[in-house]
C-alpha cells in the first residue's frame, strides 16, 4: 500500500509540533489516532521513521530523509492548490467563439481590446460562419446566434435583440427614388439573402400582414455582403440594427418606411 497525503501531513506536522500530543490537538485529532496514523504510515513503508519513548522522540535517518521529501511534497500540493485557485479567479487558457460575420466584426472585433486589456491569459479565437455548424465538432466554447433556435441540448441564452431596418444609400436613393410605401418596393432593386429565406420576410406591415416576402434582384449569403451591396447604392436591403447604426448615423444609409416598420 501507498502512503496517502493524510498521512505525509500528520507525520510532518509531529516533527515540526515536536510531540504527538502537540500535532493532535493541531490537526484536531485525539493522540492516539495520530499514534496510529504513524503506524500505519511506517508499517505501509516497512521502516521506522521515529524513535518514540515516553519521554522524547527522534527521528531515524530513514525519517530525516522521508521528512525532507514529504515536506517538499506537501509544499507542492500547497503550490499546485494556489495556482489553481489563482487561474480561478483569472481566466486563462483558449476561448472559442463563433459567430456570423456581420455580428462578430459590429458586436465583437470593437471590443476586443478592452477584453484583452481585462483578461490578458484569454487566447481567443474568433471563428465566422455564417451557415449552422456543429459546435461540438467545432470544438466551439460560444456561439452567438441570431433568430429561432431549433431545439438542442446545449445551452442558450438571450442577449437581447436587435430590430431590423429597411436601408438604401443616399446614391442609390437620388437615383431611384424613395419609397413612401411598402408597395412602392416592387419597383425597386432588393436585395435578400440566399440561405435563410426567413430573412427576406421584411418587418413591414401591409395589407396582408406584419413580414412582407420580398423578391430579391440580388442575393448574398452573408450580411456584410449585403450591407456592401447596399452602401454601394445596389439595392434596398432589411439588415440588423447592430451592422447599419453606425452606417445611418454617418448618413452613408437612409432608413426607409420606418413609419410602417413591425420589428
Amino acid at each position: 500500500m501507498k502512503a496517502r497525503s493524510d498521512e505525509l501531513q500528520i507525520f510532518v506536522c509531529v516533527i515540526e509540533c515536536g510531540s504527538i500530543s502537540a500535532a493532535a490537538e493541531q490537526v484536531g485529532q485525539t493522540p492516539s489516532a495520530v499514534s496510529r496514523t504513524l503506524s500505519r504510515l511506517e508499517a505501509k513503508l516497512d521502516t521506522t521513521l521515529i524513535n518514540r519513548t515516553t519521554r522524547r522522540m527522534d527521528l531515524t535517518e530513514e525519517g530525516k530523509y522521508f521528512f525532507e521529501h514529504a515536506k517538499r511534497i506537501l509544499d507542492q500540493m500547497d503550490e499546485l492548490e494556489e495556482r489553481l485557485s489563482s487561474r480561478q479567479q483569472t481566466p486563462s487558457g483558449r476561448l472559442r467563439i463563433n459567430a456570423a460575420s456581420p455580428f462578430m466584426l459590429h458586436a465583437i472585433v470593437p471590443y476586443i481590446d478592452e477584453f484583452r486589456r481585462l483578461y490578458p491569459d484569454i487566447q481567443l479565437e474568433l471563428n465566422s460562419n455564417d451557415l449552422i455548424i456543429d459546435l461540438l465538432e467545432q470544438s466551439t466554447d460560444i456561439a452567438i446566434r441570431i433568430g429561432t433556435l431549433t431545439d438542442s441540448t446545449l445551452h442558450a441564452r438571450s442577449l437581447g435583440c436587435s430590430p431590423l431596418h429597411i436601408v438604401a444609400s443616399p446614391a442609390y436613393l437620388e437615383k431611384h427614388g424613395t419609397p413612401q410605401a411598402v408597395a412602392d418596393l416592387a419597383n425597386h432593386t432588393l436585395l435578400g439573402f440566399t440561405q435563410n429565406e426567413g430573412l427576406n420576410q421584411w418587418p413591414l406591415r401591409y395589407v396582408h400582414g406584419d413580414r412582407w416576402p420580398i423578391q430579391a434582384s440580388i442575393s448574398a449569403s452573408s450580411g456584410e455582403t449585403i450591407r456592401h451591396l447596399a452602401l454601394d447604392g445596389q439595392g434596398i436591403a432589411s439588415l440588423s440594427h447592430f451592422m447599419t447604426i453606425e452606417d445611418i448615423r454617418a448618413g452613408r444609409l437612409k432608413v426607409l418606411l420606418a413609419e410602417f416598420n413591425s420589428g
